[in-house]
């Protein structure tokens, strides 16, 4: 396993492979992390992994200042589970010449989180569009939790760069339910239990909501109950194209985003 903080020793270094998986990170590695680096493994040649906190994603200060930092810990956890690089660049490395204002997706960042968060998912598809640029991956590996970001970004691939293909991997979560994420580690002992009463009460219920025999009142009310304080969205739609479901036979999911104290957890059942 390489550890690699220059671009440019990174690209001569894999310059020469031709079926790469790429896992972008932020760090905070978790089982989630983890499942994207066995499917890379398995569907291809060499595994690299990214860790690097994207500052511009970020609409508050504050989040980014918060988000987890757990490098050495993270480097221990890759070492063992046949990463062969570990890119870990700089703020400078990544934006010699600041964010690119240019870079346009698709018209669903504007729905579901990209209502509360201007800029994000662009954010998100100008430091991926760099880490290709850098990386020339064969394969791109990407979690079903974040599925928004996921069908944004596998457009944006699509279009920009077809012979790199995206891949979707099933989410993971902990044993209480939660979706496995990196901002679990901010929640406390009690947020972990409001969120994972919230998700078991919507999976149980799913068929429920789904075909609106409960009241979307009538949710809200229990999930503050269970001590949610704040709720973005919950929103029936379509996986494949992330609108509204209009046919039963849609494979549909319940998305949300809601506030605990200290963090704003998403999720899709």
């Amino acid at each position: 396993m390489k550890i690699v903080s220059d671009k440019n020793k990174l690209i001569k270094i894999t310059n020469n492979i031709k079926n790469l998986g790429f896992v972008p990170t932020m760090g905070a590695i978790h089982k989630g992390h983890l499942s994207l680096i066995k499917a890379s493994n398995k569907k291809c040649k060499k595994t690299l992994v990214s860790i690097f906190i994207n500052k511009p994603q970020f609409n508050r200060k504050k989040d980014f200042q918060k988000y987890p930092r757990t490098i050495k810990k993270d480097i221990r956890k890759l070492s063992k589970c046949n990463v062969d690089f570990i890119f870990t660049p700089s703020f400078k490395e990544m934006y010699p010449n600041g964010v690119n204002k240019k870079i346009k997706v698709i018209s669903l960042s504007k729905k579901l989180c990209g209502r509360f968060r201007v800029g994000h998912f662009e954010a998100i598809a100008d430091v991926i569009d760099r880490f290709i640029k850098i990386i020339k991956p064969k394969k791109i590996f990407l979690g079903e939790k974040d599925m928004q970001q996921l069908k944004i970004i596998d457009a944006f691939v699509k279009k920009n760069y077809p012979k790199i293909k995206v891949i979707g991997c099933k989410t993971i979560r902990e044993k209480n339910g939660i979706a496995m994420s990196s901002r679990n580690n901010l929640l406390s002992n009690k947020e972990k239990i409001t969120a994972s009463k919230t998700y078991k009460f919507i999976k149980k219920n799913k068929r429920k909501i789904l075909t609106k025999k409960i009241k979307s009142t009538y949710i809200k009310k229990k999930l503050f109950d269970f001590g949610v304080k704040k709720i973005d969205y919950i929103q029936i739609l379509d996986i494949n194209k992330l609108v509204k479901s209009r046919f039963k036979k849609d494979k549909i999911r319940i998305f949300i985003a809601y506030h605990l104290r200290s963090a704003r957890l998403i999720d899709n059942i």
